[in-house]
């Protein structure tokens, strides 16, 4: 089965993709394009799902380049091929032939990118880490490399939807601790629950960090399982683990 690659118009003519899970090596509950390196999945098959994506960006394996994802608001600068892994939720870099690759089962992969600068950033960004801010300091890292603030471009790929996204009253706590404002991205669910819209609030950040265009194209990690990962569906069905979907960007 051939890669399923999701893009977007508004990174033309960056090279990108939001991996779904379809034309992968795994099997069972990891079938498909699991990338996740973390996960309990064989690693050999996950090795093998990471050289396809690496081939369909025109990079060698070694050239795309992760991160040690922590739920934070770190940035790493990307200089060149490295096996280390940064402990960042964001990635930058200005170095042509660097793909920048993040994991993601229900967080938000986002891909930024200014072509006229040259300069190309990717961001994990889960409710904790879009809440301390993560995406206002990928584009601040980005701003350093040399990007114009207003020309850079910031997608949202397949994330968790509102619809599915069912939190409790310490969760709305935490946002409208930060800012009352931000109790527009609740909604009311069953008794005290909540419905939170996490692409909803990573585009008021990424626009309110002053960037020319943020965008979500709009697919919902948890509703889909025949092309995505989700960690919160494999929570629900009694799974043991989940695999990760990987989104890249290169220069």
């Amino acid at each position: 089965m051939t890669l399923e690659i999701l893009t977007a118009p508004e990174l033309s003519p960056v090279r990108h993709g939001f991996f779904t899970r379809k034309g992968g090596a795994s099997s069972g509950i990891f079938k498909g394009l699991n990338c996740g390196e973390g996960s309990s999945d064989q690693a050999e098959m996950v090795r093998i799902n990471r050289a396809r994506v690496a081939e369909a960006m025109g990079v060698a394996p070694t050239h795309m380049v992760g991160a040690m994802q922590v739920h934070s608001a770190d940035v790493a600068v990307i200089t060149g091929p490295t096996d280390d892994k940064p402990r960042a939720d964001g990635l930058v870099s200005a170095t042509p032939g660097v793909t920048l690759a993040i994991l993601t089962a229900d967080c938000q992969p986002v891909l930024f990118a200014d072509p006229d600068a040259g300069v190309i950033g990717a961001a994990h960004a889960g409710w904790r880490g879009a809440l301390d801010g993560v995406l206002e300091a990928t584009v601040d890292a980005m701003v350093d490399l040399g990007a114009a603030r207003d020309n850079i471009t910031a997608i949202i790929g397949p994330t968790i939807s509102q619809r599915v996204y069912e939190v409790g009253p310490e969760f709305l706590d935490n946002f409208v601790a930060d800012d009352p404002d931000n109790s527009r991205f609740f909604v009311n669910g069953e008794g005290d629950r909540y419905m939170f819209d996490l692409p909803s609030f990573g585009l008021h950040r990424l626009r309110s960090a002053g960037i020319g265009t943020a965008g979500w194209i709009r697919h919902c990690t948890y509703s889909d399982p025949d092309r995505f990962f989700s960690y919160r569906r494999s929570t629900h069905t009694g799974e043991a683990d989940y695999g990760r979907l990987i989104s890249t960007i290169a220069l």
